[in-house]
């Protein structure tokens, strides 16, 4: 919520943006699914083209 209240109050929509949680030291949810977070199910965005779904960084920046 406090995340999507800041991307409102940089003039971006919330629902175009990727949340993934992520460690870039243990690399979990980078490049893949990680075990480390079993309670993050995926992130959705919606673009012109639809809703675009996946689970990791990797994923966001190609969507």
């Amino acid at each position: 919520k406090e995340t999507s209240n800041f991307i409102k109050k940089v003039g971006y929509n919330p629902k175009a943006v990727a949340f993934v949680p992520i460690s870039g030291w243990h690399g979990d949810n980078m490049l893949e699914e990680s075990s480390n977070m079993p309670w993050f199910k995926g992130w959705t965005k919606e673009t012109k083209a639809g809703v675009v779904k996946g689970k990791t960084l990797l994923d966001a920046i190609d969507a």
